[in-house]
């Protein structure tokens, strides 16, 4: 009888405590849920709002649907607001700049890492103390430097800039993986008669794809939302980025706020496609390095 009795309490204790974990991931799934929509509600005001009038705009509750979608805004400021060029501007300075920023933490941090030379230290120390730099107090000395050389109205300024300024946060994310790379890996290519340079493109740089995704998503969201040094560096029109030419319809007497919103949702949409795409190697990437062996 006790025996049977014990069996019972403990599949009793079973079922109690399945049923308290299905609870606790009610509740969890429940506040994950209100945390999402929180986050969206910002994105469909900004829908809302770029469809609508200045009128819509000032009379209409924040949420409320536009009584007549204003569509039109979008192809308004595509053409007469030549957001297509800022666009294409913002695209080859970001993208440019990104690819430099990783190529070149990824040299340094492989140099550092992979490779014994007496000052490694200290150079990964001079980047570091990149971090500690605020970075728009070096506004006025790249001003001066840049109109010396003859760089001020010019897209490489801004690039070379972006590209510096990220280079030691790049580092510290591609540090922790890089040191947990086994040397069985490159005493295997060194053995089969490989450089050092065809080994880290070959090997080194395919196995740190998902660290690099991360650094991707994490200087593209700076460089894509940057305006300080695109504003103070670039004055023609033709060379600007989408965050200073949304300026142009913000006028002296009155503003067209659709016009505002549909470019604040274009600028918006490559971050969240590139976010989307290279979500899972994010995760990867913020996990990469936490774990050795």
């Amino acid at each position: 009888m006790s025996s049977n009795s014990t069996a019972v309490e403990s599949s009793e204790g079973v079922k109690i405590g399945s049923f308290r974990l299905k609870i606790t991931h009610l509740l969890l799934y429940v506040i994950l849920g209100i945390v999402a929509l929180v986050q969206l509600l910002p994105l469909v005001w900004l829908l809302l709002f770029s469809l609508k009038d200045n009128q819509e705009v000032f009379n209409l509750a924040p949420f409320a649907l536009p009584s007549d979608p204003q569509w039109g805004n979008y192809a308004r400021v595509w053409t007469d607001g030549n957001i297509g060029l800022y666009f294409f501007n913002s695209v080859i300075v970001t993208g440019s700049s990104v690819i430099l920023t990783i190529l070149l933490a990824s040299f340094v941090t492989f140099a550092i890492t992979r490779m014994q030379w007496k000052l490694n230290k200290l150079v990964l120390g001079l980047f570091m103390v990149g971090l500690m730099i605020p970075v728009h107090s070096t506004l006025i000395p790249l001003f001066s430097f840049f109109m010396n050389v003859g760089l001020m109205d010019h897209h490489l300024s801004i690039i070379l800039t972006y590209t510096a300024f990220n280079l030691p946060l790049t580092m510290m994310i591609l540090l922790g993986f890089y040191y947990t790379l086994p040397r069985e890996l490159e005493e295997a290519a060194i053995m089969d008669g490989c450089s050092v340079h065809r080994m880290f493109f070959r090997i080194i740089l395919p196995i740190t794809a998902p660290v690099v995704a991360t650094t991707a998503i994490i200087n593209m969201i700076y460089n894509w939302n940057e305006f300080v040094f695109v504003n103070t560096f670039i004055s023609s029109d033709s060379l600007k980025t989408l965050t200073v030419g949304i300026q142009n319809f913000i006028g002296q007497y009155s503003t067209d706020w659709g016009a505002i919103g549909a470019t604040l949702v274009i600028s918006m949409l490559p971050i969240l496609i590139a976010f989307f795409i290279l979500s899972n190697r994010i995760v990867e990437g913020m996990t990469a390095g936490s774990v050795k062996g």
